[in-house]
């Protein structure tokens, strides 16, 4: 795995933060070599506790952070607060204006204290109508239209993953790590805001752009008109499901071939991908009876040989016994505060032919508060102070 690669090394980031979209930021940032201290009350980030699907939220973006307590109820929480971003290149959030304004922190105060620090803020909507609106994953979903398409007409489904939130901290490490290239000749810090509601439009932009262009709304997935012959999923002779796809002539071709097809090959009203497409409705039954009398591992393995776009219809827990997911570096570990260990993937891309080094242990509850704070001329009644009544664990 590639260590050496750290272009963010000397970089200091202070994140306050919860739930998904700050923390995905801050990890992106840590990931690549920056220094990202966790701001934490004296409770702990309240996402440390959540149960069920929400469990692996704080253990999975939170990796390789360093944690602070403070409690910024107190004038000495405050003060340890601004002496901290006074060091710092980057600062990121995603708590409402109002919540942050009471924890004694707005964007327009610090602009003024630290005009070289990039602002980076994760919010539910940009300046506009819905500003004020509370937003979440689920919601913004429903709001851009991808809950439509991803379920059949009439049920809406959000996909399964909380992919908008993690790609607005995406975005958030993307920009800001534009801001830090830009700060190298300006010298000035930047204020970024980035939109969950305006993350989820993007990835729906295909199916706005689709109706910009043809003048029809596009229906859901499930429903849509196919732009290939073959990409669907089939049943097994050994009752497992497997997707299917045949998107070229070639691929066409190669699959009839191997399920014995001739019969589709050499029918005149099949002799083009237009032809292959319109049919689709009497075809795909064919090749449905052809795949459903092999077994599912006779069909992985000569899909695998023919170069034919397959895929087995996986549970994430099954992706832990995926061969290619075990290479090397596909995988990493990380230690939870309480020492249990746990595997998650790598970033996804090499850096001079390897992955990623994208391992990283999980901090306790201010884990670094008195080495942090000692480094910026806190006394112990002073560090004390400024973490409020629960004592921050010592190093």
């Amino acid at each position: 795995m590639s260590e050496d690669f750290r272009p963010l090394a000397g970089i200091r980031v202070v994140e306050m933060t919860h739930m998904i979209m700050g923390p995905s930021c801050g990890m992106f940032l840590a990931l690549m070599g920056a220094e990202v201290i966790k701001v934490e009350p004296p409770q702990g980030d309240k996402t440390r506790n959540l149960t069920g699907m929400g469990s692996p939220f704080f253990p999975l973006f939170n990796r390789g952070k360093l944690s602070v307590q403070l409690d910024l109820t107190a004038d000495a929480g405050r003060k340890a607060l601004e002496c901290l971003l006074a060091t710092a290149d980057i600062f990121v959030d995603n708590f409402r204006d109002q919540s942050l304004t009471k924890m004694g922190v707005n964007a327009a105060g610090l602009r003024r204290k630290f005009p070289n620090l990039i602002l980076a803020s994760h919010k539910g909507f940009l300046d506009g109508p819905y500003k004020e609106r509370t937003a979440m994953d689920e919601v913004v979903q429903m709001m851009t239209g991808l809950a439509y398409m991803t379920g059949p007409r009439g049920r809406p489904l959000r996909f399964g993953s909380s992919a908008i939130d993690i790609f607005g901290g995406l975005f958030g490490a993307f920009s800001a790590m534009g801001a830090l290239m830009e700060r190298k000749t300006s010298g000035k810090g930047r204020d970024i805001r980035v939109g969950l509601f305006e993350s989820g439009l993007l990835l729906a932009a295909q199916h706005m752009v689709q109706f910009e262009l043809e003048g029809t709304s596009p229906p859901p997935m499930p429903e849509r008109d196919f732009s290939w012959p073959v990409y669907d999923i089939f049943e097994t002779a050994d009752t497992r499901q497997i997707f299917v796809g045949a998107v070229t002539e070639s691929q066409w071709e190669t699959l009839c071939v191997y399920l014995r097809l001739d019969e589709l090959l050499t029918d005149e009203r099949l002799q083009t991908r237009m032809d292959q497409i319109n049919a689709r409705g009497w075809t795909i039954p064919i090749v449905a009876k052809a795949i459903a009398e092999q077994n599912y591992g006779q069909l992985l393995e000569n899909f695998e040989r023919l170069g034919i776009p397959f895929s087995p219809i996986n549970k994430p827990a099954e992706l832990f016994e995926d061969p290619h997911v075990l290479r090397d570096g596909g995988l990493v570990h990380s230690n939870t505060a309480d020492g249990r260990t746990f595997r998650a993937p790598a970033l996804p891309f090499e850096v001079d032919g390897r992955m990623m080094d994208a391992s990283g242990d999980l901090p306790s509850i201010g884990q670094e508060t008195n080495l942090i704070l000692s480094e910026l001329g806190f006394s112990p009644t002073e560090i004390e102070a400024a973490c409020g009544p629960v004592k921050a664990t010592a190093n």
